[in-house]
């Protein structure tokens, strides 16, 4: 295995004597090779597993051509907004444009749209009409069924519908993006991958579900705000991965959003294999001309402590997004150890 950054363009994949790519990852962020950052971490890992991935980093939206420059990959596509929800980085809780995006060459923003998921997958779709389309990162995942959308102050449905994803890889995504990797892999088409846990999948067939509980239709939803209160209040209820159950929504009782149950969290092993991957611990070279990615520098030298929290913090999304479940790294307890 090569150790240098995946490749970016075309002579990257020449390089490493690729025709094509396995999977092709199109990041709302700038390309920072660094365990902080999901996309990185979800890259690295395919390729451990003996899959070549390719980056595309903040492609031109308005551009076609600009998710072109890898081709077409065999197994699909993977799309992330990148480490922050795309509306948090353009706007403050006051809804007033911010003056920086961290993850972006020298901070200048504008470097991505709104919704970055839906508009990524959107174009993607309009060039290549039957790839598979995975999407995943904060955005996603907590927009997996129908939520409240604060800077539009209504209620919308799963961003699986509108952004025309085949799949949503949940929560911190490490085993559920291996088992999708190796589903396709085997030949199996992305429609018919709705066995994974941590995956939620669309479906006309309600026939093909099974153990699940049935949540109120979106049009429910729409026009009472306490109905919209419960069902999400299910949704919360159900983010153990050992006790939570298959929900199911349906949109006007035509289509359905299935959420499989939470993947089971990483073991302190694979949580050490995830962070002993070969990263470049920085952010790629052809950076370095517009001033770097700011938000590298708080991070380039840290070490992942511990995942998830059991609290219920009416602020926060992170119980929501990573699970209740404390899932801690070796290293970690031996830092701690070593500071008593």
């Amino acid at each position: 295995m090569i150790h240098d950054y995946l490749p970016i363009c075309r002579e990257d994949m020449d390089r490493r004597g690729w025709e094509e790519c396995d999977f092709v990852y199109v990041s709302g962020d700038a390309y920072v090779d660094h365990p902080s950052f999901g996309p990185a971490i979800i890259s690295r890992l395919l390729e451990s597993r003996g899959y070549k991935v390719g980056i595309i980093a903040q492609p031109d939206w308005k551009d076609p051509q600009s998710i072109q420059i890898l081709g077409k990959p065999r197994l699909g596509f993977l799309v992330s907004a990148g480490n922050m929800d795309s509306m948090v980085n353009h706007y403050s809780v006051s809804k007033k444009r911010r003056q920086q995006d961290s993850y972006t060459p020298g901070g200048v923003m504008g470097k991505r749209p709104d919704y970055a998921t839906i508009v990524y997958c959107n174009l993607i779709r309009s060039v290549y009409k039957d790839s598979a389309i995975i999407i995943g990162g904060i955005e996603a995942s907590l927009r997996r069924l129908a939520h409240y959308d604060y800077w539009s102050n209504r209620l919308k449905r799963s961003i699986l519908l509108d952004s025309q994803a085949d799949l949503i890889s949940y929560g911190m995504g490490e085993h559920s993006i291996v088992e999708i990797a190796d589903a396709l892999n085997s030949g199996i088409d992305v429609k018919d991958i709705t066995f994974i846990d941590g995956t939620v999948f669309k479906t006309r067939n309600l026939e093909i579900v099974y153990d699940y509980k049935l949540l109120p239709d979106y049009q429910e939803l729409k026009d009472d705000k306490k109905v919209y209160a419960k069902s999400f209040y299910v949704q919360y209820s159900n983010t153990d991965p050992v006790l939570g159950k298959r929900l199911v929504e349906p949109y006007y009782g035509k289509e359905y959003v299935v959420q499989n149950p939470p993947a089971k969290p990483l073991t302190q092993e694979e949580m050490d294999e995830v962070y002993a991957l070969p990263y470049m611990r920085n952010y790629h070279p052809c950076y370095e001309a517009e001033g770097g990615i700011p938000a590298i520098r708080e991070i380039k030298f840290s070490l992942i402590s511990n995942r998830g929290c059991f609290g219920a913090c009416s602020f926060c999304a992170l119980t929501f997004h990573q699970g209740r479940i404390i899932q801690q790294e070796a290293m970690s307890l031996w830092l701690r150890k070593q500071s008593f």
